[in-house]
C-alpha cells in the first residue's frame, strides 16, 4: 500500500530530527507549515505523495500570501514543502517532485534593530545600583529570594549583551557549560552545533556573583537539576519569561519594546565597530554563512566613515 502524505511527513520530521540534527524549533516550524500544506492539499482531495501537482504547490504558496503572513513566514512555509518533496523522492516514496523549481518568495532585507552603546550601559548599570529589600518570611527572617531573582537579571541581560547569546541558548546553559578558569561558556546552538564564546568583564563577574551567592537561594525552592538560571520556584528559568524580563528593565530606561534579540544584534553591531573581524563575528555569532553576519555591516556606516577619516592620508585635505 502506498505511503500517505500524512505518514510521509512523520517519517520526514523524524528525519529532521534524527539523521539532520534540526533544533526542535525548527522541527516544530516545519511541523506546523507541514500540517497547514497538508490540510490545504487535503482540501482539494489530494492525499497520496504522487497526486500533488506544481499547480497545487503554487496555489499554497499564494494563499499564505493572501493570509497576509510575513514573507519570511512564506518562505520558510516553502522550504518546508521543498524539503518534503524532496525527501519522498530520495527515500523513494514517490517520484513526484512537484516543487523541484519552486522558487522561494525573496526575503526582503530588514536591518537588525540595535541600540547604542550609551542605552546598553544605561539598561545593565542604572537598575541594578541598589538591590531591593529582601521580603518577610512568616517567622521575620529575611527572605532574600526577590534580591536573588534580581541579580539572576543582571546576569542574564550582562549574558546576552556581553555574549551574544540567543535566548534559547542562554535557557539551556548548564553549570558544566561555565569554564570559568578559561573565562568561557559552552553554547548549544542551532542544529545541536556547539560553539564556545568568551564570558569576560562585567559579564563574567556578574554571573560568577549569581552562581556563588545568589543561585543556591533560589535552587532550594525546587529541583533546579544542572540549570544555570533558575526561576524563583527553583526549576529552569523559561524563554517567554526572559523575554518579558528583558522588556521590562527596558522600560525602566527608557527603552520600549527592547527583545533579547536585539541584545544579540547590538553585540555584533558593536563588536564590528570596535574593528573585529567579520569571521571571527561570524564564529561568535554561531551563524553557518558569513553573509547573515554581513547584515550587521550595514547597520550604522558611520563608523566606517570615521575610521577611513582617521586612517586616510587625503581623506581629510580640503582644497586650497
Amino acid at each position: 500500500m502506498a505511503a500517505s502524505l500524512d505518514r510521509a511527513c512523520r517519517d520526514y520530521l523524524a528525519y529532521l530530527a534524527i539523521e539532520r540534527g534540526s533544533s526542535r524549533n525548527t522541527i516544530q516550524s516545519y511541523g506546523r507549515d507541514l500540517d497547514r500544506y497538508l490540510a490545504f492539499l487535503a482540501k482539494r482531495g489530494v492525499v497520496a505523495p504522487d497526486d500533488v501537482t506544481r499547480e497545487d504547490a503554487e496555489a499554497h504558496v499564494r494563499e499564505l500570501h493572501e493570509m497576509g503572513l510575513a514573507s519570511s513566514s512564506v518562505q520558510r512555509a516553502a522550504s518546508a514543502m521543498k524539503g518534503f518533496h524532496r525527501f519522498m523522492v530520495a527515500e523513494q516514496i514517490c517520484e513526484n517532485h512537484p516543487t523541484a523549481d519552486l522558487a522561494l518568495p525573496r526575503k526582503p532585507e530588514r536591518l537588525p534593530d540595535v541600540i547604542s552603546r550609551e542605552d546598553a550601559a544605561r539598561l545593565l548599570d542604572e537598575p541594578f545600583r541598589v538591590d531591593p529589600r529582601p521580603k518577610a518570611r512568616q517567622t521575620g527572617e529575611p527572605d532574600r529570594s526577590n534580591v536573588a531573582a534580581f541579580r539572576r537579571d543582571k546576569a542574564i541581560l550582562e549574558l546576552l549583551y556581553g555574549c551574544g547569546l540567543r535566548v534559547s541558548e542562554l535557557c539551556g546553559l548548564d553549570l558544566r557549560d561555565v569554564l570559568l578558569d578559561e573565562e568561557l561558556l559552552r553554547v548549544m546552538g542551532k542544529g545541536s552545533k556547539e560553539r564556545v564564546v568568551p564570558v569576560l568583564g562585567t559579564a563574567a563577574r556578574a554571573l560568577v556573583s549569581y552562581l556563588e551567592e545568589w543561585r543556591p537561594l533560589l535552587a532550594v525552592h525546587g529541583r533546579p537539576g544542572p540549570a544555570v538560571f533558575l526561576s524563583q520556584r527553583g526549576s529552569r528559568i523559561t524563554r517567554q519569561a526572559v523575554h518579558a524580563l528583558v522588556e521590562r528593565y527596558g522600560r525602566m530606561v527608557g527603552i520600549e519594546g527592547l527583545h533579547p534579540h536585539t541584545l544579540r544584534h547590538s553585540y555584533a553591531t558593536h563588536l564590528l565597530e570596535g574593528g573585529m573581524d567579520l569571521r571571527m563575528v561570524q564564529e561568535l555569532l554561531g551563524h553557518a554563512s558569513v553573509s547573515t553576519t554581513q547584515l550587521y555591516t550595514h547597520v550604522d556606516r558611520t563608523h566606517v566613515r570615521m575610521a577611513y577619516l582617521q586612517a586616510h592620508p587625503r581623506a581629510g585635505l580640503r582644497e586650497g
